[in-house]
């Protein structure tokens, strides 16, 4: 118990198991879930958050069979292989004192895969692949495949499952108008459209057994036109707690949504008034989630009564020790998660291992490995932006003896500049964070000091220069900014970007993607000056110096006119694919 934290460290009892504390670690996809090679890396990562003391951790989604997959070969739990393969999760966590629950999610027709299916055949705005509509036999053969999932997970060791009936997945699809024109027992109607999540629960319930913990994530607000209404909501939530839920977590908002629910813009607990209707509305926990990154937040929601947990997701990708720190009254040191999605979500929309632009151990913690040094070193850091800053701190907290130099008179470098920005007031988290933890660590720090070779050499073992980059000047027209001479000239033809963006709409606006949406195919190839549009020459992959070679990107590297990828040949350059209008 934590005098200053007493409701989030208070214990939860399920009536079958109890919960250390009110502290969820909340499911994502990190990629180290699809190949089992990478289990042991899997198995690490959440034993570092076991260890870091949350109460309950759930995993990222896995399918209850393929039609599910949310990319071929993806994750799933169903046969007794995985079953296996998982008791080397569910072992670390145990061992680490933790409890665990898998994710069952059926990406319905979010799946990036030929053979989706969904509740009728509608294409979602943000998928290539057109769904087919399930028969009756197939739909009640996917309740029954999620029981199976569910057994088989309870194999494997976990105290638990979440099912995923959020985020517009497949359930969710079966539960809004939006994507449900059924005519048959599944759809026409509010209380049709919720048979197949309740059936879901009830199913699991009777191959699991009562000592099993249920978690349903449930869409408390929908965001899209024909979603569920109000009363809608708050009718399925009261089924699921009769058909035997333990735990209903919070999910805000689908993927096709156009409201932001987790960027470092929206305000800290901003969607915290959805999951108090639900928990006046049932007797059983409720948990509050979507941008509770600190302790005094989540003591709020508790204490006003709006839920009985919180999840935190990205948090414990940032700092996994949170709930240790919260707990023992040392939030100062947490390493917030600062919401800015560039190494997590980024990273996982185009298939890369999910990190931490804060914590980049985050997912690699049997590869970054800090142990204490055998034989300590007078270190000398130079540049305290995050880069200088992170160094500094890790290697005193390895045992070295590390002095700071900084030429300006504050230390976090660009990141201060960016906390400016009206909406990343929550970089400031992380120089607070540095701050405290070079005191901790008793790092010397010399500020308005401009480090020289004179200043450094002889005194110390080991230099890290951390001195940063130089930033890019803007140039789009308009921009009264002179350029510096140092600064290499960018092209202003816009970048395509991987992912739309989202902007603030009310709730039940439309929910398909503007005409001004990113394009397809990528923009094409305007530079003649053998740099590709929008790409520095510094980090460009064109060659200039023969103009009757094609100037088409290496091999390994895609155009921007034609995303081709060009393919190995003996010398080092590729023949354009056809219609491709790079120069040559």
């Amino acid at each position: 118990m934590s005098a200053k934290y007493p409701h989030l460290f208070e214990p939860l009892d399920l009536g079958h198991t109890t919960l250390k504390n009110r502290v969820v670690m909340g499911s994502m996809h990190t990629g180290l879930e699809d190949m089992p090679w990478d289990i042991g890396k899997l198995a690490a990562y959440f034993a570092a958050r076991a260890k870091g003391g949350v109460g309950l951790i759930i995993t990222g989604g896995y399918s209850p069979n393929i039609t599910g997959w949310l990319l071929p070969a993806g994750a799933k739990m169903s046969s007794p292989i995985d079953s296996l393969l998982h008791k080397r999760v569910t072992d670390a966590v145990h061992k680490e004192g933790g409890k665990i629950a898998m994710q069952l999610l059926h990406a319905g027709r979010y799946s990036y895969n030929p053979l989706s299916a969904s509740a009728s055949a509608i294409k979602a705005p943000i998928n290539p692949f057109k769904p087919r509509a399930m028969s009756d036999f197939e739909v009640r053969k996917t309740i029954r495949d999620f029981g199976n999932a569910a057994r088989t997970a309870q194999k494997a060791g976990y105290d638990g499952v979440e099912v995923m009936g959020g985020e517009g997945y497949l359930i969710n699809q079966f539960l809004a108008a939006r994507t449900n024109k059924r005519t048959d027992r599944w759809g026409s109607s509010a209380e049709n459209r919720q048979r197949f999540p309740v059936e879901i629960v009830k199913e699991i319930r009777k191959r699991c057994g009562k000592n099993f913990i249920v978690v349903f994530r449930l869409s408390m607000a929908d965001f899209v036109e024909e979603g569920q209404t109000r009363e809608e909501i708050l009718s399925l939530a009261h089924k699921l707690e009769d058909a035997g839920v333990d735990i209903l977590n919070t999910d805000i908002g689908w993927h096709e949504a156009r409201v932001p629910t987790i960027v470092t813009s929206v305000p800290r607990a901003a969607f915290a008034a959805f999951t108090a209707d639900v928990t006046r509305a049932v007797n059983i926990p409720v948990c509050a989630a979507n941008r509770i990154n600190m302790p005094a937040t989540a003591e709020e929601l508790l204490e006003r009564g709006d839920a009985q947990l919180v999840q935190i997701a990205r948090p414990l990708l940032a700092d996994p020790e949170w709930a240790n720190k919260a707990r023992d009254e040392r939030a100062e040191e947490i390493n917030t998660c600062i919401g800015c999605n560039q190494a997590c979500l980024d990273h996982a929309f185009v298939h890369k291992k999910v990190s931490c632009l804060v914590n980049p151990r985050a997912g690699r913690e049997t590869d970054l490995v800090l142990a204490p040094t055998r034989s300590a070193k007078r270190v000398a850091v130079v540049g305290a932006g995050p880069a200088g800053l992170s160094a500094a701190v890790s290697a005193a907290e390895c045992g070295h003896k590390v002095e700071l130099f900084e030429a300006s008179e504050r230390i976090g470098g660009q990141f201060g500049y960016a906390a400016k920005i009206p909406g990343k007031e929550e970089f400031n988290e992380t120089i607070r964070y540095f701050t405290t933890m070079l005191d901790r660590n008793q790092v010397t720090v010399h500020l308005n000091t401009q480090a020289d070779v004179d200043d450094l050499a002889g005194k110390f073992d080991e230099v890290i220069i951390a001195t940063g980059v130089v930033p890019r000047v803007p140039s789009f027209p308009g921009s009264t900014t002179r350029r510096s001479s140092r600064t290499p000239k960018r092209s202003a033809a816009p970048r395509r970007s991987a992912t739309p963006s989202r902007s603030w709409a009310p709730e039940g606006s439309a929910s398909t993607w503007p005409s001004s949406s990113p394009p397809t195919s990528p923009l094409p190839c305007t530079s003649t000056s053998g740099t590709p549009s929008g790409a520095s020459p510094a980090r460009a992959t064109y060659r200039a110096s023969s103009p009757s070679r094609p100037r088409h990107r290496r091999p390994g590297r895609r155009c921007t006119c034609c995303s081709a990828r060009a393919r190995r040949r003996a010398s080092a350059w590729a023949r354009p694919p056809a219609g491709c209008t790079a120069p040559r």
